[in-house]
């Protein structure tokens, strides 16, 4: 989770991650950021992310995205 929270911070510093559920929601992140988020999930963490998991309900928060990737990495 701590270098999910390095990714996102790199992105949006001025973001309360932890506390905000709404990042798609309301455009604090758009489809660029999604697209970055998914490379360098891929790069740092070795988790591929596949299209059909791009969605707002797993990026719409810090929390969406960790349990996301841990579903991924257990399948």
């Amino acid at each position: 989770m701590e270098e999910l929270m390095d990714i996102l911070t790199e992105l949006h510093p001025d973001v309360d991650y932890d506390s905000c559920t709404t990042l798609v929601d309301d455009r604090i992140i758009d489809s660029f950021d999604i697209i970055s988020i998914v490379s360098e999930v891929a790069a740092r963490l070795d988790v591929q992310i596949p299209a059909e998991e791009i969605v707002p309900e797993n990026f719409n928060s810090a929390k969406a995205l960790a349990a996301l990737i841990e579903r991924l990495e257990n399948e």
